[in-house]
């Protein structure tokens, strides 16, 4: 049996997005709206978002069209709402009440456009103490607890970049909120507005690491436990020439084969046995420095040890597992992740370069039958 293919269009083929301009999880959320095939509209505001990236460069506005509209003059808000009324998702990411005083929040939006899907994205919510305040990632994931769980005990946690916060914690709940909400408008013709905050997102990626605390599995403190760093044969460990090599083995035969190829045939029997895990670390971190990262990475190849090189941003396109996937790919001599998941009856693909401010505009006004957008322009 066969299975058509729509090549480089992605299951959101015919969908059709609005995303206000911001920055974070905005725009990320839009990008992977996008990729999936749907047709997203930028409406980038006069002089950019002030990010200070060279829009040609920045990847997030890859598969997309931009539209300059300044929603502070008179008929600003009139054209975005033009083009709510034809579309099926509008994306945000304003402070709360901001929209509102635009005229383009959800209650103006839904008086065009009934089916509208608003989704809503932010760091505090749309209410609570904290929802007027500015923020970023780093302080919508310290109060949830998860910033805390990052680090080695007695010192500062770390900051994993914004990846858990603004992408994982709220650009991914953002697309599965208005995704949902999508279906639910397809059944039954009324839109409804996704309020998606990173403080949220992030507390419910935590939710097994709660259970196992209620169970008495987790210890409320960094660098002590099964996948925080505390387990000695799970963690990253220096290499001869600087570099690291990070292990996962914590499955009875991964953790044999794990010792047998490090050759530490003597703690064996050291992986249940927590009184001992400060010698296991200690034989591990010292056996590591013994030689290069590549010359482990070839050592621990092909094998299932749960072993792997720890790559640079640079690197890691051509690691050899993911060069023969094609998790990157180049599109205009720019190398960047490809689109993911991967889909087997509509495969998506980078379709466009990032939408330069405005470029897309004539382009929208015909397709989407908008022409507000280009009145008054020569």
């Amino acid at each position: 049996m066969t299975t058509a293919t729509t090549p480089g269009q992605g299951p959101l083929t015919g969908v059709r997005v609005i995303e206000l301009a911001g920055i974070g999880p905005g725009p990320f959320a839009a990008m992977l709206l996008a990729d999936l095939g749907a047709d997203v509209v930028r409406v980038d505001r006069p002089g950019g978002p002030g990010l200070g990236i060279d829009p040609g460069h920045d990847v997030t506005n890859r598969n997309k069209r931009s539209v300059v509209v300044d929603l502070k003059a008179p008929d600003g808000p009139a054209r975005v709402l033009a083009l709510a009324a034809r579309a099926d998702i509008l994306v945000e990411g304003y402070r709360p009440g901001v929209a509102e005083r635009l005229g383009v929040g959800p209650e103006a939006c839904h008086a065009r456009n009934p089916r509208l899907v608003y989704g809503r994205m932010t760091g505090w919510g749309q209410d609570g103490p904290l929802a007027p305040r500015a923020g970023h990632d780093i302080a919508y994931i310290a109060v949830t607890g998860a910033l805390g769980l990052i680090g080695r005990p007695g010192e500062p946690p770390l900051a994993p970049a914004n990846l858990l916060g603004d992408y994982a914690g709220g650009s991914l709940y953002l697309v599965v909120g208005v995704l949902a909400a999508l279906h639910h408008a397809r059944v039954s013709g009324t839109g409804q507005v996704v309020d998606a905050a990173v403080v949220d997102g992030t507390a419910h990626l935590a939710s097994m690491i709660h259970g196992m605390a209620a169970a008495g599995a987790w210890q409320d403190r960094r660098g002590a436990n099964l996948l925080d760093g505390g387990c000695p044969y799970y963690g990253t460990y220096e290499t001869a020439d600087g570099a690291h090599m990070a292990v996962g083995a914590l499955e009875p035969r991964f953790y044999d084969e794990f010792v047998t190829l490090l050759g530490l045939p003597e703690h064996a029997d050291a992986r249940t046995d927590p009184t001992r895990w400060d010698a296991l670390r200690e034989a591990v971190a010292a056996r590591f420095r013994t030689r290069t990262r590549d010359e482990w990475t070839a050592l621990f190849d092909g094998t299932d040890a749960c072993v792997a090189p720890v790559l640079s941003l640079r690197e890691a396109p051509h690691h050899p597992h993911l060069a023969a996937r094609g998790t990157f790919t180049d599109h205009g001599g720019l190398l960047q992740p490809a689109p993911a998941p991967r889909f087997s009856a509509t495969p998506t693909a980078v379709r466009t370069g990032p939408a330069l401010p405005g470029a897309g505009t004539a382009d929208v006004a015909r397709d989407w039958d908008v022409p507000e957008l280009t009145e008054g322009q020569e």
